[in-house]
């Protein structure tokens, strides 16, 4: 059920969102402690407003009813920022974090090492170079399980 909310939204309410200038990082359709969530985490360059996640609300809200996309199942609707430590996850979220430090969490270890900190130097499809230790690694995308910017304070 989740994959086929996530698809269908994606498809109907992205652009509608993207029309507002908005770019939709993330779509998760998941149960928290009360009940199911539909939450669209959105972003631009001005960074995210309380009276933008409204804004973004009111104009979907109606067409997410009419897609039904959870066959009438009940759900909160939540527009929200993803945050300034969010994962990685788009072109945009890894070119606005080139040259600066990064962690990355591995699903498992490489040379007995499961967490890497490093400045992000170059990305592909499916790669990631940082430079760790002072050198150059690269690290194949399919490994990371985790992968936010470090932010200091």
């Amino acid at each position: 059920m989740a994959g086929k909310v996530k698809t269908l939204c994606q498809e109907k309410v992205v652009p509608i969102i993207e029309q507002m200038g908005y770019d939709v990082v993330d779509i998760e359709y998941s149960k928290k402690s009360d009940g199911m969530n539909l939450v669209f985490y959105i972003d631009n360059d001005q960074g995210i407003q309380i009276e933008d996640c409204e804004k973004v609300s009111k104009e979907i809200d109606e067409l997410i009813e009419q897609l039904n996309p959870t066959d009438d199942q009940p759900y909160i609707l939540s527009i929200s920022s993803p945050g300034i430590d969010r994962p990685l996850k788009t072109i945009r979220d890894y070119n606005r974090n080139l040259g600066k430090e990064i962690s990355i969490t591995l699903f498992s270890k490489i040379n007995g090492i499961k967490k890497f900190e490093g400045v992000l130097e170059n990305f592909d499809e499916k790669t990631v170079t940082i430079i760790y230790k002072g050198e150059p690694l690269i690290i194949e995308k399919d490994k990371i399980a985790h992968i936010v910017p470090i932010i200091k304070f």
